[in-house]
């Protein structure tokens, strides 16, 4: 008999090849907002407003009883997807925590370059701070994370407004790209290397400072909230958020990684047909309850 030596499972398997047969290399943003958007299905009736001059989704419990007040980027590069793409996903999440989910539409790149995004995500937590009583987290996926790991340090930097925790879903945290698993997993598990290079370049620009703009390079981690870092085995952005957890430890920040085995980059919109993203969101919702005392 002979052993299985993908490392994914054989569920993660098929479903990763599907997806990447649907998802050209990079391109132009236009091809590429496309094919993120083609499994979008009809999305449920939902309730938007206007957070400081951002567009919002909003999701879940009463945002005045004090439940957890989550406010959610989306993932997809800085350049990809928007409030529909996860629309199911912030659900699941507001469901599950308890919560009130704040989904954000921020600027995407290239259009709008760093830190537009990043502006957007901070502006929407202080309208959540000042409007709701209840504790604040910052979340995010991929790009989403860099964006809430970026709005955490910020609202670290400028006094407020006070955060309970960062929940992080396979952050995009350094620019470099230069780890072991960002060589391993380069290519065959979904989100590319060559994807996520080409991500940096169209939210950075030819002016863009790479380093301010990865949470995971901050010289200084100190005074940050809580984390949770939930990760993908089989991504080229594993160590990077392994790393990031390390230095939080380091620097006296509680962080803590769930990190799910077989499965790639992307991987929690897989719910109902990976058991790792039902475990890793029902994983996330406890941290949150937890964090949030």
């Amino acid at each position: 008999m002979t052993e299985r030596t993908d490392p994914l499972t054989p569920a993660a398997r098929t479903l990763c090849d599907a997806m990447s047969a649907g998802f050209p290399g990079p391109g132009s943003p236009e091809e590429l907002r496309a094919a993120a958007r083609a499994g979008v299905r009809d999305v449920p009736p939902s309730r938007e407003t206007t957070a400081n001059g951002v567009r919002v989704r909003l999701y879940g419990a009463d945002p005045e009883a004090g439940r957890p007040v989550v406010v959610f980027a989306h993932g997809g590069g800085w350049v990809l997807c928007d409030l529909d793409t996860h629309d199911g996903l912030c659900r699941e999440l507001a469901a599950r925590a308890g919560a009130h989910v704040v989904s954000v539409d921020y600027r995407r790149a290239p259009e709008h370059r760093f830190p537009a995004a990043e502006d957007d995500v901070y502006a929407v937590l202080r309208w959540a701070a000042a409007r709701h009583d209840g504790p604040l987290i910052l979340a995010g996926d991929s790009s989403g994370g860099n964006l809430a790991a970026g709005a955490a340090r910020r609202a670290r930097d400028a006094g407020g407004p006070p955060v309970a925790g960062q929940l992080l879903f396979y952050p995009a945290l350094d620019h470099r790209l230069d780890s072991p698993s960002a060589e391993t997993y380069a290519e065959g598990f979904f989100h590319t290397a060559a994807h996520m290079r080409w991500y940096w370049e169209q939210y950075l620009g030819p002016a863009g400072d790479p380093v301010a703009a990865s949470p995971g390079l901050a010289p200084e981690l100190a005074g940050l909230p809580p984390a949770l870092v939930v990760l993908a085995d089989c991504d080229p952005l594993r160590d990077e958020g392994l790393a990031y957890a390390r230095r939080l430890s380091a620097a006296g920040v509680q962080a803590q990684v769930h990190l799910h085995t077989g499965v790639f980059h992307g991987f929690l919109g897989a719910r109902g047909v990976l058991p790792e993203a039902e475990k890793a969101l029902d994983g996330a919702a406890a941290w949150v309850t937890t964090v949030c005392g």
